[in-house]
C-alpha cells in the first residue's frame, strides 16, 4: 500500500477498527450465545426460537427402505426418492427439479400447492408407470420460520426467500399440501415435514458418527443440535424421560436482537433499519451472504459521498447507488482475484457498475472484502463455539451447507481460526492434525436428510414412541 493516498489509508484503518473482531469480543458473545440458546428452550422462550423438531434419533446407518423427499426451495421444487440400502450408511437416490414458477410466489395458497402436487404426480408417474403403489412415506423440506408442535404438523411463522402468499402465514400447512395431494389420488403419505438444517444434521450423521451439529452459511444462518428433553423446560409438561434425545432447529439468525454484544458497524445500522423487518434477525443481518454484498455497497458509496475522502472522483455512480445490486458472489470474486494489479476486480467494476477505479481505490476495495468476509466467517464460529460447550463437547465434527460455506474463499479457514482462539486450543504441531471441532462440508440435508427422518420416524412408531405424532394413520 506504499502508493496509496493518505486519506485512503486513513479510512482502511477506520474500516479494519470496524470490522475487525478480536479473540476477547468473539469469547463474549460466544457466553452471551450459550446463555441465549438456553433462554431459548425455557418457558418463557427469548429471541432464538430453538424449536422442537419431533426427530428424535440420530441415525445408526443400519436405516433401510425407500422413501419421497420434496424440497421446496426459494429457486426450485426438487423431488427425490431416496433407496437406503442394506449396505451401512449407503443410500441411492433419483432426483428431479422443478422450477418454482415467480407468479406462484405471490399468488394463491391453493395454486401453490396443486403446482407442489402436480410436480410429485409428474416425477411418481416418471418413475413407477403403470406400477400399483403402496403408499409411499415423504419426508418434506419446508425451510421457512415454521412451528412444530408435531413432526407430521407446521405452522408458518413468515414467508422468506421472496414468498409472499396471502393465507399460509399462521396456518399449519401440512392440510393444504395433503389436500392437493388427495384430490389428484398420488399415493403419498406425509411423515416428516422439516427444516434443511436438521436434515443436514442427520444426512451428515447417517455417513459419519462424529457428527454432532448441522449448520448453514447461505443466503440465511442457521444450526441444529440434539439436546435432551430433560434440559428442555417448555417440553416438561409431554413427561418425557429426561434422557430422551429431541433434535432442535435454533433459527439463531435471530441472536441478539437486543444488540448487547455483536459489533454493529454504522453499516449494520443501516442495513437493519432499511430491510423488511427491522429489529429481527440480528446475527443473521452480519454474517449472511443475502447481506455481505450489500455492507460492501453501502461502505464504498458513504466513502464516495464524504468530501474528505477521495474514491471514483468525476465517475457516475448510480448503479453502486441501487440497493442490493452487489450479492455473496461478487465480494468472493474480489477475494479471488489472483493478480497482484488486481485487474480481474477492475474488470468486474467497469462490467457491473460502470466505474473504473484506479489502483488505490482497488487496494482498498480488495480489504474491505477481506473484512466483510472475514467478520461473517469469526462471528459464525461464535455460534458453533456456543453449541460446542453449551453440550460440553471437546471434539466434534460439524457438517455444514450453503452457498457462503462452500463457495466464499477462505470462509472454512477463518472459522477454524476463530473457533481455535475461543476455544483456546493449542497450535497445531503439523498442517495436516484435525482440529478437535472440524466444520466439515455436509451431506445432502434437503433430500436425504427428509428421506432419513422419515425413516426414523416411522421407526419409533413402530417401537411404540408416539410423541409429536399428530396423525398415528398415516404411519402405519
Amino acid at each position: 500500500m506504499v502508493d496509496v493516498p493518505k486519506d485512503l489509508i486513513d479510512e482502511i484503518k477506520k474500516l479494519e477498527e470496524h470490522f475487525t473482531v478480536d479473540t476477547a469480543k468473539l469469547k463474549e458473545i460466544t457466553e452471551h450465545f450459550i446463555n441465549e440458546l438456553t433462554k431459548g428452550l425455557s418457558v418463557e422462550g427469548g429471541s432464538i426460537p430453538m424449536n422442537p423438531t419431533w426427530c428424535m434419533a440420530m441415525p445408526t446407518g443400519e436405516e433401510q427402505g425407500t422413501f419421497l423427499a420434496l424440497d421446496m426451495g426459494g429457486t426450485n421444487l426438487r423431488v427425490c426418492e431416496i433407496i437406503l440400502t442394506d449396505q451401512k450408511s449407503e443410500f441411492d437416490i433419483i432426483q428431479s427439479k422443478y422450477r418454482m414458477p415467480e407468479e406462484l410466489k405471490t399468488g394463491d395458497a391453493d395454486e401453490l400447492w396443486e403446482y407442489v402436487a402436480d410436480c410429485l404426480q409428474q416425477f411418481v408417474e416418471a418413475h413407477h408407470p403403470g406400477e400399483n403403489l403402496d403408499k409411499m412415506h415423504l419426508g418434506f423440506t419446508f425451510s421457512y420460520p415454521a412451528t412444530q408442535d408435531y413432526i407430521d404438523h407446521g405452522v408458518l411463522q413468515r414467508w422468506t426467500k421472496g414468498f409472499d402468499i396471502s393465507g399460509v402465514e399462521g396456518e399449519n400447512v401440512v392440510p393444504m399440501f395433503e389436500a392437493a395431494i388427495a384430490r389428484r389420488g398420488v399415493p403419498i403419505k406425509l411423515t416428516a415435514l422439516i427444516n434443511d438444517t436438521t436434515g443436514t444434521l442427520i444426512a451428515s450423521a447417517y455417513t459419519d458418527t462424529k457428527m454432532k451439529i448441522g449448520c448453514i452459511f447461505g443466503t440465511g444462518c442457521n444450526a441444529a443440535y440434539f439436546e435432551n428433553t430433560g434440559s428442555i423446560p417448555k417440553l416438561a409438561h409431554m413427561k418425557l424421560p429426561p434422557d430422551t434425545p429431541m433434535a432442535i432447529n435454533c433459527e439463531w439468525g435471530a441472536f441478539d436482537n437486543e444488540h448487547k454484544v455483536l459489533p454493529r458497524t454504522p453499516y449494520d445500522i443501516i442495513i437493519d433499519k432499511d430491510s423488511p423487518r427491522p429489529g429481527q434477525q440480528a446475527f443473521e443481518k452480519m454474517i449472511a451472504g443475502l447481506y455481505l454484498g450489500e455492507l460492501f455497497r453501502l461502505v464504498l458509496v458513504n466513502l464516495h459521498d464524504n468530501e474528505g475522502v477521495h474514491i471514483f472522483e468525476g465517475q457516475n455512480i448510480d448503479k453502486l447507488r441501487k440497493a442490493y445490486t452487489l450479492d455473496s458472489s461478487f465480494l468472493s470474486l474480489v477475494e479471488e482475484d489472483p493478480f497482484e494489479n488486481l485487474s480481474e476486480t477492475a474488470d468486474l467494476f467497469q462490467n457491473k457498475l460502470s466505474i473504473s477505479p484506479n489502483r488505490s481505490e482497488l487496494e482498498l476495495i480488495r480489504r474491505l472484502a477481506e473484512l466483510i468476509g472475514t467478520r461473517a466467517a469469526r462471528l459464525s464460529a461464535c455460534g458453533v463455539a456456543a453449541i460446542a460447550k453449551k453440550k460440553g463437547y471437546e471434539s466434534c465434527h460439524v457438517g455444514a451447507d450453503g452457498s457462503v460455506f462452500n463457495k466464499y474463499p477462505h470462509f472454512k479457514q477463518r472459522g477454524a481460526q476463530a473457533l481455535r482462539e475461543i476455544l483456546d486450543w493449542p497450535e497445531k504441531k503439523n498442517q495436516k492434525e484435525e482440529d478437535p471441532i472440524e466444520i466439515l462440508a455436509a451431506e445432502d440435508g434437503s433430500g436425504v436428510g427428509a428421506a432419513l427422518i422419515a425413516a426414523l420416524t416411522l421407526q419409533r412408531v413402530k417401537d411404540g414412541n408416539m410423541a409429536g405424532i399428530l396423525h398415528p394413520e398415516n404411519f402405519k
